[in-house]
This record gives structure tokens, sequence and C-alpha cells, in this order.
């Protein structure tokens, strides 16, 4: 069955670092596109960045800069890279497959268990 297992989530400070990872199986990783979420207390589950099938990224505009998506097609496993943390990205972020897209949670197929990240100031 379809599994999307994230890790790396933490508490760090301000300006910290960062990095998560999302195991994948069950279905043809390198194919789909693959992206990070996150949802906040009170917020609407927002995507953090995407990455398609060709490697062409795309990131939100609160996370240009700072934030790098990648993955491992031979390990079937997406990164996504924080750096210069701020207390605003403290969130539950979520592992996010879509065979046609991965822009909207409207167009995800599969989801993770979610990751919490806390930014302290």
């Amino acid at each position: 069955q379809v599994q999307l297992v994230e890790s790396g989530g933490g508490s760090v400070q301000a300006g910290g670092s960062l990095r998560l990872s999302c195991a994948a199986s069950g279905f043809p990783f390198s194919t789909y596109c693959m992206g990070w979420f996150r949802q906040a207390p009170g917020k609407e589950r927002e995507r953090v960045a995407s990455i398609y099938s060709d490697g062409t990224s795309v990131y939100a505009d609160s996370v240009k800069g700072r934030f790098t998506i990648s993955k491992d097609n031979a390990k079937n496993t997406l990164y996504l890279q924080m750096r210069s943390l701020k207390p605003e990205d403290t969130a539950m972020y979520y592992c996010a497959a879509g065979s046609w897209g991965c822009d909207t949670p409207h167009a995800v197929n599969f989801w993770g268990q979610g990751t919490q990240v806390t930014v302290s100031s």
C-alpha cells in the first residue's frame, strides 16, 4: 500500500536549520509530483514547495531563498532543507504526492502523517 513517512522535524531557534525527509513507497515515486505542505493551528494547509517529475521546483514566496526541495529517485525519498527558520515557519509539515500535480491540496493523491516543526524566537 502507499506510504509516505516524514521525519526530521523538531524544535529550533530562529535562524536555525532543519532537514525534513519523506520516505515513499507503494507508487511510482519518480513519475509523481512531490511536495511539502504545512498547516499551522487555525490556518489552512498551504503549499511550501513542489518538485515535478522533471526536477522542476516551485516555492511559496514566504520560503524562497531559505528552503530547498529535492528528491532521490533511487531511494524514493523527498527532502526539504530549511534554513534561516523563522517563528512563522512553525507548523505541521506534510509530505504529499500527486499523479497530475501537487500545487494545491486538492491535487494531492497521498499524504504523509506529518512532522512538527517549531521555531522559537
